[in-house]
């Protein structure tokens, strides 16, 4: 599976920044219930995209933060 990758280095750290913040507030018991629910599974999609550098979201919308 070769994807084209689309996500620049600044991106993915702030992907990765908010994925880690959830997973905290999650875990102190801040958030719960479906909020907790919610922005877990948003977190594990910025962990994936933030990790193979691509973003599905970006190819309809022709965005692209990575540097040429």
């Amino acid at each position: 599976m070769n994807l084209p990758k689309n996500v620049g280095t600044t991106d993915r750290i702030i992907r990765f920044a908010l994925a880690v913040l959830v997973a905290v507030l999650y875990f102190t018991g801040v958030l719960n219930g479906t909020l907790a629910i919610v922005l877990g599974i948003l977190a594990i999609i910025f962990l994936l995209t933030s990790f193979l550098g691509f973003c599905p979201l970006y190819l309809p919308l022709k965005l692209n933060t990575r540097k040429k």
